[in-house]
């Protein structure tokens, strides 16, 4: 398992955005396979993104593609989730999530993955 610690929450306005970091600990950080989940009160948690070992494949949740993109900086063992024309249905907690891998496969379940990050708030108003 990896430390995995969020940042770059916030509040913000409807239409705008904010750009979350997930830093990890530990030297095989290119092993891992990333992935964000979020969570908001009442609700499941669902997934939002994932990004491979090596970054040579991605996915998004239908709600926010085309508005969020994932990314990963295996140098500096940080992955980031950029948040565009943010709604308020996208205030949630925001989780950080690793698993190591020995491919390129990605996982879009909370199950798939064994180190998570605290969390960080993410409110969207109007």
């Amino acid at each position: 398992q990896v430390q995995l610690v969020e940042s770059g929450g916030g509040l913000v306005q409807a239409g705008g955005s904010l750009r979350l970091s997930c830093a990890a600990s530990g030297r095989t950080f290119s092993s891992y396979a990333m992935g964000w989940f979020r969570q908001a009160p009442g609700k499941a948690r669902e997934f939002v993104a994932a990004i491979s070992r090596s970054a040579s494949s991605t996915r998004y949740a239908d709600s926010v593609k085309g508005r969020f993109t994932i990314s990963r900086d295996n140098a500096k063992n940080t992955v980031y989730l950029q948040m565009n024309s943010l709604k308020p249905e996208d205030t949630a907690v925001y989780y950080c999530a690793a698993r190591i891998t020995t491919s390129q496969v990605m996982g879009i379940t909370p199950e798939f993955y064994d180190s998570w990050g605290q969390g960080t708030q993410v409110t969207v108003s109007s």
